[in-house]
């Protein structure tokens, strides 16, 4: 069943004052200047979505990307300032450089133009510890380099934070769904594509392998990235690992979706539940989803108009519309969850079972958002 304690909200995040610039190709999507996030914050209180991922962009760019990991820059700017109007929202920073650098990539170039793994390291996790000590709850590396998980962990490790959980970017697929989040983040390459560092959209295997490597590396939650086309993904990576599984529900999914809505094709609330229900059912207990405000208001109705009135039986309430496709036992109202705040703030009750040997994986239960790692949790796999 779908929850808001589910959800994780994107942000981008730019520089300036009083801007709330709507993202064309996203409709109710924004560019924010760091003196809108009070309110983006206390609308997301009021609909129990705990958890934010923020983007920024930047106020210049050079090929080093120098900007994600200033102390200054815009995103850990961002950072302090929802957690001084909102201590208990979780706040997962993005790690990658290509909205940084000028020419769009997500690691170094060498003389040739090529992507330099291994010196890009060092600066993701320059990046990753920059955002921590700004006050990120999670850092997630999608930039897709071979061996950052581990050196972020490191990194964070040496500077006494043990206990910020990765969430890896595990699978994730060279997509042309995210053209949208190019015009948003501003981070298309100047040349060339991200072929060669993401992976083949026809390959399954490499999924595994990937997440195999992030797991070995001590991530704390794994990825699958983008949701719809990859449903098989999402459900072998979650019958590989008892870890925290998260799907990112990116921008062409949402857009394709507001599109066939603004033409009257589509029933928006019916096809934003049901997709959303479906990336839960595949495996997926955390969604990264532009779609979480309306998806929380929807569900908070949904058990309104369930809930008979104090004293009395309910015998012909309206009942909630289950999305077409879903079980039967989708189809009635889901109980009250437990409150966002309070299951987002504790340590996981996957990562609890992970340290004991229980496995937690279901296509039926809900994974709030984990802010802390187990320090005695050993990583398996199938």
């Amino acid at each position: 069943r779908l929850d808001p304690s589910m959800f994780i909200y994107p942000l981008f995040i730019t520089h300036g004052t009083n801007i709330r610039s709507e993202i064309s190709s996203m409709p109710g999507q924004y560019q924010l200047s760091v003196d809108q996030l009070a309110r983006e914050a206390a609308e997301l209180r009021d609909l129990g979505v705990r958890a934010v991922l923020l983007f920024g962009l930047p106020a210049t760019k050079d090929p080093e990307g120098t900007e994600g990991y200033a102390s200054d820059g815009i995103v850990q700017q961002a950072t302090r300032e929802l957690k001084r109007v909102d201590p208990d929202l979780v706040v997962v920073a993005d790690i990658c450089l290509c909205e940084y650098t000028d020419h769009g990539h997500c690691g170094l170039l060498t003389a040739t133009g090529e992507v330099d793994n291994d010196p890009s390291l060092d600066l993701l996790a320059r990046m990753a510890l920059s955002t921590v000590e700004a006050g990120a709850d999670i850092v997630a590396p999608s930039d897709m380099m071979d061996g950052r998980v581990g050196a972020i962990r490191a990194a964070l490790d040496e500077a006494g934070y043990e206990s910020t959980p990765i969430m890896a970017y595990s699978a994730k697929y060279a997509s042309a769904y995210y053209g949208p989040f190019r015009e948003a983040a501003d981070s298309a390459p100047a040349f060339g594509d991200r072929r060669g560092y993401q992976m083949d959209p026809a390959n399954a295997l490499e999924a595994l392998r990937e997440v195999d490597a992030d797991i070995d590396e001590s991530a704390d939650i794994v990825m699958v990235k983008p949701a719809l086309p990859y449903l098989d993904v999402i459900r072998a990576v979650r019958e590989r690992t008892d870890l925290p599984l998260a799907a990112y529900n990116v921008s062409g999914e949402y857009a394709m979706v507001k599109a066939a809505v603004q033409n009257g094709w589509l029933d928006e609330r019916r096809v934003v539940l049901e997709t959303l229900t479906g990336i839960a059912r595949a495996g997926a207990g955390i969604i990264i989803t532009y779609h979480a405000k309306d998806a929380a208001r929807w569900r908070r109705e949904a058990r309104a108009w369930a809930k008979p009135p104090r004293g009395q039986v309910a015998r012909h309430a309206p009942r909630w519309s289950a999305p077409a496709g879903c079980s039967p036992a989708a189809s009635t109202p889901p109980s009250a969850p437990t409150p966002p705040s309070a299951a987002i703030r504790s340590s996981s009750h996957a990562a609890r079972a992970h340290a004991s040997g229980t496995s937690t994986a279901s296509n039926t239960s809900t994974t709030s958002v984990p802010t802390a790692r187990s320090s005695s949790a050993t990583r398996t796999r199938a």
